[in-house]
């Protein structure tokens, strides 16, 4: 059997095409603007020639003989009347080199000392193989050349070139300005020396200058630009079809013109139109002349189009494109699916299929999904649609379409080992699941298959902080491997349980949030008791199926506490020291007998003190009882132990209730009185600063003028004045208020936005300054000019509960406009910044060494990140966590 020999491409060079190999590479020249004929055959000569190539089914090549598919296209040409400039070349290369050479003699405008000097110095560039010395050598050069005012070859004087865009060069001649004809520019580029244009960095064996004057234009096939046949019947040309249309038929009327001897004037005039369109075919987003348009009044897409930017060949066809066996709709939560599961919907679990290769031990399986069909009926125990099938590949590669056979028990019997079945995806099935924009490794992670009923994808809500998904509307994509290979590789690598810690940091980045927090620390504290039918129907929700432990209350009923059945879902052996957030910091901590019991001990397995809450089972978090359990116990165990927990507390939570509302940022009298002294207090001290300032007795802080320090300073005193009212507020609502439950146990909210609820919304700002600019002298006119008070520059007294007033309301919605006009603009900024970051960073690689090496092999670290450690297996960056390795030392000798 006949092997090709692979061969190493050593090297691509890029070039021009010159005037000969576009007409040796055509084959045919293109001379009439009509495509097809009244009977819908293409002209001879036309633009849709078939010596182009072929684009209907079941006709031939006139170049090649084969049929669509298997026919490249070949090129045609349209001979020009008159030379126009590329303007892809027109500004970086014409006009460098018009400055740089001689208009009558064509040389450089260097003298021979300085070629030879430059010479020697090129070469050395060269032989060097030092592009930024060989690209600085050259721009020297260029800007040497462009200062002579006389060629000292040939003693003629030189004139300053004027560029214009697009395509217009002048010289500005003692008789005035003259514009410089194509035609004269290619008769100049003709003459300049290959030694010279490799001085001003052009390889004259592959890109001649007179070359990027076109003076015969390449047709590109039909298959670049096909046309397509619209439901009405009528064929509808592509965009660069219009475009050589304008361009033949400018060209030939050009060529008539000239041929009978028309005024300079129309010539000159159809050159020019000419030279659009031309231009236009090339790029028609060219600044300084208007688009080409369609009829209809949108710009045609013409070539630089359809390779630039995001929707380009590039990035669009390339980079990334459209893929086969993916599906994208709406995202909706439930609780009650495992985090390494996805709801599909069975609609597009019946349109996704997995191939699965007939063998002899699952033949019967096959013959029965075969039977099945594309349309199968409901299961009536899961109220879901049986798995079926939509098509067989036969051994010889031929594809049976299940939709168009009459008889399926007859094609369920013909199937034998070797055949190919695509099966509907069912329950089990591993897919991948992505949220755009995908920012980290995260944002694609491996599912297995829940098909249920209506039509969104179901997602675990301990998963969207990865995602970064909410339910808003938010939708995301699912796409089906197709080989055991892919299959294996995303159950192994990809699943979502092997990425509960980040490779960022090393700590877990899915875990309980939101109402999973609020009822942790809720089924945790103290007061928490509950007899045994709650215990048990809270172990039944959180898959529990070990004993009971004794009660922590035996009489007069026997009541279990919150912290002994969280403890029965944790590994027996886990040993966790921390603190929650409900910690006030004092000066001499009382451990275990802290009265916001906030100092969490688990000892094999059993939470002796303190209360859960997003600290210890939270995502994002240092000190986490997930981390331990992770690390210690595995994936497995953890999502376990994760998906138990969640189902658990959510239960709980719908027992216990919880709520929010009004009254729970109720503040009584006597608060309001203390909020009131204190924002008082601050707003005079900030007054009293204003009249320091005015008497001249303020001291400036270094580096600052008066009037900074002064904004600095006042800034600084109204947001004691915020902070203080708000301890305040939060002093009257206590641990058992349903506001500051969230916020102090990291559930949802901060001590901030309770302040601001109850207490004093504060200072406004825009760009991290008061509220200055609005009206003369003045934000608003509600206040007198040169007033810098803390209310006319956007001091809000008011709390969110009592409500703003007018001038209180327009200063907050102006900051909160600053926030909206953020979040747009920094979107788009990270957005291109990544792109830049990935594309820069996209050749390195880790070697099984450990060496990060580009793809020459070039050794950009001795080490992967200069210490070897996997973040995503180390303690936040350390290797290994002796502060727990200590602690679980000491702990075991004390017991």
């Amino acid at each position: 059997m006949w092997t090709p020999e692979l061969k190493k491409i050593s090297q691509i060079q890029f070039g021009i095409l010159s005037p000969d190999e576009i007409r040796k590479m055509a084959v045919t020249k293109i001379i009439t603007a009509d495509t097809y004929n009244e009977d819908g055959t293409p002209i001879e000569g036309g633009l849709i020639d078939r010596r182009l190539g072929t684009i209907e089914p079941g006709q031939r090549c006139k170049t090649c003989g084969n049929q669509v598919g298997d026919c490249p296209g070949h090129f045609g040409m349209i001979e020009l009347a008159r030379p126009v400039i590329h303007v892809g070349y027109a500004k970086s290369i014409i006009y460098k080199l018009l400055r740089s050479s001689c208009r009558a003699c064509s040389r450089i405008l260097l003298d021979s000392i300085n070629i030879s000097k430059y010479n020697r110095l090129y070469e050395k560039s060269i032989s060097e193989d030092n592009l930024k010395t060989n690209s600085e050598l050259i721009k020297e050069i260029a800007k040497e050349a462009r200062k002579k005012s006389e060629c000292s070859h040939c003693g003629q004087p030189q004139y300053k070139i004027k560029y214009e865009k697009p395509t217009s060069f002048y010289e500005e001649t003692p008789e005035g300005s003259v514009r410089i004809t194509p035609s004269e520019i290619q008769k100049r580029f003709e003459g300049i020396p290959t030694l010279d244009l490799a001085l001003l960095g052009i390889d004259a064996h592959h890109s001649r200058p007179e070359w990027m004057i076109l003076s015969v234009l390449p047709v590109p096939p039909v298959a670049v630009r096909a046309s397509i046949t619209l439901e009405s019947g009528v064929r509808s040309e592509d965009d660069l079809t219009h475009k050589l249309v304008d361009i033949i038929r400018i060209n030939q009327r050009l060529r008539e013109n000239i041929e009978a001897g028309a005024p300079q004037l129309i010539v000159e005039d159809l050159w020019e139109l000419l030279q659009y369109h031309v231009t236009t075919f090339m790029d028609n987003e060219v600044a300084g002349i208007p688009p080409a348009r369609h009829r209809s009044g949108r710009a045609l897409r013409t070539l630089t189009q359809r390779l630039r930017g995001k929707e380009g060949r590039f990035r669009g066809n390339l980079s990334g494109k459209r893929v086969d066996f993916s599906a994208r709709t709406v995202i909706s939560p439930d609780p009650n699916i495992s985090i390494n599961e996805v709801g599909v919907p069975e609609q597009i679990a019946k349109i996704l299929t997995v191939p699965e290769r007939v063998t002899e031990w699952n033949i019967e399986e096959m013959k029965e999904l075969v039977m099945n069909g594309p349309n199968t009926d409901v299961d009536e125990k899961t109220g879901v649609s049986k798995t079926g099938s939509n098509y067989i590949i036969r051994p010889d590669g031929k594809r049976i379409d299940l939709r168009f056979v009459g008889d399926l028990n007859n094609t369920a019997e013909m199937i034998d080992q070797g055949f190919i079945v695509e099966r509907h995806l069912r329950d089990g099935d591993m897919v991948l699941f992505n949220r755009q924009p995908s920012l980290h490794r995260m944002s694609i992670m491996a599912h297995e298959v829940r098909v249920m009923p209506f039509k969104t994808f179901r997602l675990h809500l301990c998963v969207c902080t990865p995602y970064n998904a909410d339910f808003d509307g938010d939708e995301m994509n699912l796409h089906v491997p197709q080989s055991e290979e892919a299959r294996a590789e995303t159950r192994v690598l990809m699943r979502v349980q092997e990425q509960i810690l980040s490779p960022r940091y090393g700590g877990p980045i899915i875990g309980a949030l939101h109402d999973y927090v609020s009822a942790a620390f809720l089924l945790t504290r103290k007061k928490t008791l509950m007899p045994k039918e709650d215990v048990w129907q809270l172990l039944l929700a959180g898959n529990y199926e070990g004993e009971l432990p004794s009660p922590a209350i035996s009489y007069p009923v026997e009541l279990w506490t919150g912290k002994q059945v969280f403890s029965l879902l944790m590994p027996p052996d886990v040993n966790v020291t921390t603190k929650s957030r409900t910690c006030r910091k004092h000066d001499l901590c009382k451990g275990e007998l802290c009265e916001y019991d906030s100092n969490v001990y688990i000892r094999s397995g059993l939470l002796l003190s303190g209360v859960i809450d997003r600290r210890a089972i939270g995502a994002d978090e240092s000190e986490s009882v997930l981390h331990v359990v992770v690390k210690d116990y595995g994936s497995d165990r953890a999502r376990e132990f994760l998906d138990s927990l969640t189902q658990m507390l959510l239960e709980f939570l719908s027992h216990e209730g919880f709520s929010l509302g009004y009254s729970n940022v109720n503040m009584p009298e006597e608060g309001k009185r203390r909020i009131k002294a204190i924002i008082d207090e601050k707003v005079k001290a900030a007054n009293e600063m204003i009249e320091s300032y005015r008497r001249g007795e303020l001291e400036p802080l270094p580096g600052k003028s008066l009037e900074e320090t002064l904004e600095m300073r006042i800034m600084s005193v109204l947001a004691k004045a915020r902070d203080s009212a708000g301890s305040v507020a939060n002093d009257y609502m206590g641990i058992s208020n349903s506001a500051v439950v969230m916020a102090s146990t990291g559930a949802k909210g901060t001590q901030l936005n309770i302040a601001q609820m109850a207490a004093c919304v504060g200072q406004q700002s825009i760009r991290g300054e008061r509220i200055l600019r609005g009206y003369r002298k003045r934000a608003l006119p509600h206040f007198q000019k040169n007033d810098i008070g803390p209310i006319a520059r956007g001091f809000v007294r008011a709390n969110y509960r009592s409500g703003l007033n007018p001038t209180e309301f327009f200063f907050h919605a102006q900051g909160g406009r600053e926030g909206l006009v953020d979040t747009a603009v920094r979107t788009s900024t990270s957005g291109y910044l990544q792109r830049r970051l990935v594309n820069a960073l996209q050749d390195l690689h880790v070697n099984y060494d450990i060496i990060v090496r580009t793809t020459e092999g070039d050794v950009v670290q001795l080490k992967y990140g200069e210490d070897g450690v996997d973040p995503m297996k180390s303690y936040h960056g350390r290797p290994v966590d002796i502060d727990a390795i200590i602690e679980e030392i000491t702990s075991v000798e004390e017991d």
